[in-house]
């Protein structure tokens, strides 16, 4: 049997990600709840409830369980409605709890990533327009500035705003995610609006704390022309990619947002990226469908002979891992892994998907691409969007209706990593045999 380490720089980050809404619970004052409350919106009727309890105090031992686990760091959310829950009022104690959580952190050796906005708005903003209107980057300002103010002692990388890629095309294309619009000229509003917010924020953190890291996370889908002889799939795919992968990231370099209805000047926001935060789950087969003009006439599958997750959600394509890698590189900024993982409640996809990921992310290291950390989505099972309680994605599973956590097998595979800094033939032959040659040949 073959026997090797691919081992990852020195200082390299191992962590897992969680966001507010999806672990909190009881949060009542904004566009998910208030979505969650309206009949078709959720699948199953589900709603998110307690959540993981997070607000009840059970952050703790989750956070424990992530020390325990040889993870260094850890990437949570902050709820922007607790913190200010009107337009003219602070929540101090809603601030301290934050604080709390992420003092424990760090004194649990665990570094804290703190993203600003992870697709939970006020009801208040929302009321106001939410990020169609112009106002919201001075809005999102404010309130990132209140939050840098209370944790920089602790904190020093920031996320800004989580997947603005996804934030816009499922809320105002897809219609899928509050406020359900499927409205192009609606989209390239809040993309423009997101971007000026990002600026608005990355400014303010840095004026707060000048050694802030401070970027965003990109959902990178990749995509492939379904046919590879046919010029209308390449062409498709470039339109889709582009739009989708590309815009929000460029308009950070650039300072040029390039929308499907205007190409507008951005200058604030270029070169507003200490590092490129990438989430990467799957890939797409991209075809020409003149009978698709809502979806830029395009039609996007998975291949016949993929491996497919229990929902047929995501589908098990490690290479993708590389490209969306050296996708990020031509941002010239570090790149960080926020999020990648699987939908598994067995847990039988999930240790070879963990395997085969992690050797794509070893060989964009090994050519010395500068990737610096890499973070499991996700810690616990939690309330994953329109999807409800429908996909597990935890290495830790959790029982909603007893709050009981139980461990996984990928629990012990992910820590075996973050301890030995590196994915060893050990690791795969015991959790995930079956891909053994694959990764270790001899």
């Amino acid at each position: 049997m073959a026997q090797a380490t691919f081992h990852f720089p020195r200082g390299f980050l191992w962590g897992t990600a969680t966001a507010a809404h999806q672990v909190e619970g009881g949060n009542t004052n904004n566009n998910w709840y208030a979505w969650e409350q309206e009949p078709g919106r959720i699948l199953n009727g589900e709603k998110s409830g307690l959540a993981c309890d997070w607000w009840g105090g059970r952050w703790r031992e989750d956070f424990q369980r992530a020390a325990d686990g040889g993870q260094n760091t850890h990437r949570l959310s902050v709820e922007w409605s607790r913190i200010q829950p009107t337009p003219d009022r602070w929540d101090e104690t809603a601030l301290d709890r934050y604080l709390e959580m992420v003092r424990a952190l760090t004194e649990m050796g665990m570094m804290p990533m703190v993203t600003l906005h992870h697709f939970s708005d006020p009801l208040w903003l929302m009321e106001k327009g939410g990020w169609e209107n112009p106002a919201v980057a001075g809005y999102f300002e404010t309130f990132v500035r209140r939050v840098v103010e209370t944790l920089k002692d602790y904190v020093s990388m920031w996320c800004t705003i989580n997947e603005p890629n996804v934030y816009a095309t499922m809320g105002y294309v897809m219609g899928v995610f509050p406020p359900g619009k499927k409205d192009v000229a609606a989209y390239s509003r809040v993309t423009y609006n997101m971007v000026r917010g990002h600026a608005a924020a990355y400014r303010a953190i840095h004026a707060l704390q000048p050694q802030a890291r401070v970027g965003t996370a990109i959902n990178y889908r990749s995509m492939v022309p379904a046919k590879g002889w046919f010029p209308p799939d390449h062409w498709v795919t470039r339109v889709q990619s582009a739009l989708y992968n590309d815009a929000f990231a460029r308009a950070l370099q650039d300072g040029w947002v390039r929308l499907p209805l205007a190409r507008k000047r951005v200058a604030e926001a270029k070169g507003t990226h200490d590092f490129i935060g990438v989430n990467y789950y799957t890939r797409d087969l991209v075809s020409f469908n003149l009978l698709k003009a809502g979806d830029l006439f395009s039609r996007r599958t998975y291949r016949s002979e993929a491996e497919l997750s229990t929902t047929g959600f995501i589908a098990n394509e490690p290479e993708g891992m590389f490209e969306a890698i050296k996708w990020a590189r031509q941002f010239n900024v570090p790149i960080i892994i926020t999020e990648n993982g699987v939908e598994d409640p067995e847990d039988r996809l999930r240790p070879r998907y963990l395997a085969q990921h992690l050797q794509q992310v070893w060989r964009a290291v090994n050519f010395n691409w500068p990737v610096k950390g890499y973070y499991h989505w996700s810690l616990v099972d939690n309330f994953e969007w329109e999807r409800g309680w429908s996909q597990r994605f935890g290495l830790w599973e959790l029982n909603v209706e007893t709050q009981a956590r139980v461990k996984r097998a990928s629990v012990d595979f992910f820590a075996d990593v973050c301890r030995e800094n590196g994915l060893s033939a050990d690791m795969v032959a015991r959790y995930a045999p079956e891909v053994f040659a694959q990764l270790f040949p001899n």
